[in-house]
């Protein structure tokens, strides 16, 4: 006779086995089934499968298994910044939707947010692996979508030729000499009443400017403004060709059907291959030459950059740093004055604006060219270039990848692999941080008080990653603003269009800034 602990066990191993054949014969097992798709459908009733069901965040709501993809899918890319401001005013100051293959996105419009993420938990927040590989083909693994230490050497790398001694070199060396070029372009233009497109003009000064003082090398768009420049197109074009990707989970799906891929691969490789030539032409220079090592500018500084075992950067990094440093020292400065030329000359603006500007250039200058000291105490140029980039700041949208569960000021928590992300545009706007006048262009804002702060005011970022750039940005603007305020003067050819932007990882204008050039009677 077994033990009574045998028969028992082998009592219930006989129920198990008979509950398991019950349950998997042919009806029930499409009962079972019907019962995990019914539970799926209602814990994933409004957000997309995968991601963690949340009762206490607000947003616009969401299909079952699919969240906010066919909102997100449908979304006209150039309403996506109207879109957030819209959510902000029916959902509050955070709100969130959900997509499949991307998760949570968390959006926020609050500095204290801002500052936390930025800087006081910086390490806990990402660009991720989804925003490096929709840019790569543009910056590769460049300081533009680096994280970590990967993202510190370059940073604290290039950080040598932001410096006080070399802006004053910018300034009265190159900066000035590009304008020249510009000016006598436009005293052509005045000749004729033909109309240009001022943002085209700024793009051309911008990355020559870049280009001198970054690599030794203007890529000649000033020669013949009207010419059109293969290395700028294609670089354009990639741009756009990549910035579609972060908003649409089926990014390669759409890439394939479209031809988006083909076109993303044959400009990444022409760019690819233009740098690589400005790279060995000065590894050529410095092998002829030793002495030409002296010159400190970017490119020499990331040619002379080792890893922790002596070996040079390898000519794909060296490719990724110059790429991501034309994103950043050409596309952001060319597109702040394109919107700023436009705020001060469209219909309805106070036409003592512009009168302002040229008052302050024509009597700190005298006439003559500027120089680092001058840019330093023509604060009415600098404020209605700062005021410009608070409306239309020239990266509108940001976002994040949380890496380790956090709670942000005012208790919300967020999870690792959720996105945060934050609207400088619809910051610019609130009327909770600027006044009941916060969609006024009003320079004078800039004057009349101290200026807020970089999480406030987070058009160059904030934090660890604060723009490098940005005295560079503003220096250049405001020489290009001057020297153009003491010759001319400016009318849009559509005063009272609103430009439409592009879609793009920045701000530009869709159909650039045409404008009639004058010459002023006043001189």
């Amino acid at each position: 006779m077994a033990p009574p602990t045998t028969a028992v066990r082998s009592h219930g191993a006989s129920l198990i086995s008979t509950f398991l054949q019950e349950l998997f014969t042919k009806t029930s097992a499409k009962k079972f089934l019907g019962l995990y798709v019914l539970w799926i459908l209602i814990k994933y009733r409004r957000t997309a499968l995968g991601t963690r069901p949340r009762s206490d965040l607000k947003g616009p709501h969401g299909l079952p298994l699919i969240g906010n993809f066919w909102g997100a899918a449908t979304l006209h890319r150039e309403k996506f910044l109207q879109n957030q401001i819209d959510n902000f005013a029916k959902y509050g100051p955070v709100w969130a939707i959900t997509v499949p293959f991307i998760g949570r996105v968390i959006t926020f419009k609050d500095p204290e947010v801002i500052d936390h993420i930025l800087r006081s938990n910086f390490w806990s927040y990402e660009k991720g692996p989804r925003f490096k590989e929709g840019l790569f083909p543009l910056v590769g693994e460049g300081i533009f979508s680096a994280d970590g230490q990967h993202w510190k050497w370059q940073r604290k790398t290039a950080s040598h030729i932001f410096s006080v001694k070399t802006f004053r070199t910018y300034t009265s060396d190159v900066f000035c000499r590009e304008m020249e070029l510009v000016i006598d372009y436009l005293n052509t233009i005045a000749d004729t009443g033909k109309q240009v497109d001022a943002q085209d003009i700024f793009y051309s000064f911008t990355l020559d400017s870049f280009g001198e003082i970054a690599f030794g090398k203007s890529f000649g768009c000033l020669d013949d403004p009207e010419k059109d420049v293969p290395f700028a197109k294609a670089f354009d074009r990639l741009n756009h060709g990549v910035a579609g990707r972060f908003n649409n989970p089926m990014w390669k799906v759409k890439d394939w059907w479209t031809g988006n891929d083909i076109q993303v691969k044959k400009d990444s490789k022409f760019l690819h291959d233009e740098a690589l030539v400005m790279i060995e032409k000065r590894r050529e220079e410095n092998r002829l030459n030793p002495e030409s090592q002296t010159k400190r500018d970017l490119l020499q500084l990331f040619l002379d950059v080792t890893d922790d075992d002596g070996n040079p950067l390898s000519d794909d990094m060296l490719i990724d740093s110059i790429l991501s440093f034309i994103v950043a020292g050409r596309d952001t400065t060319a597109q702040a004055l394109s919107w700023t030329f436009y705020l001060m000359h469209r219909a309805g603006s106070d036409p003592e604006i512009a009168a302002n500007l040229r008052k302050e250039a024509d009597e700190i200058l005298q006439g003559g060219l500027p120089t680092y000291e001058s840019t330093k105490k023509q604060r009415y140029a600098e404020a209605c270039f700062y005021e410009a980039l608070r409306l239309y700041p020239v990266v509108p949208k940001n976002i994040k990848t949380c890496i380790e569960d956090d709670v942000l000021p005012g208790g919300i928590r967020v999870y690792k692999g959720e996105r945060i992300a934050w609207s400088n545009y619809a910051m610019g706007r609130e009327t909770s941080l600027w006044g009941p006048d916060a969609e006024v262009y009003r320079p004078e804002r800039w004057l009349n008080s101290e200026k807020p702060s970089s999480s406030k005011f987070a058009a160059f970022h904030h934090g660890p990653r604060t723009c490098l750039g940005q005295q560079f940005a503003t220096i250049e603007a405001i020489t290009l603003m001057s020297m153009l305020a003491q010759k001319f003067t400016f009318e849009l050819v559509d005063p009272s269009m609103a430009p439409d932007y592009a879609p793009s990882l920045t701000l530009p204008m869709k159909r650039g800034l045409p404008i009639r050039v004058y010459r002023r009677k006043d001189i």
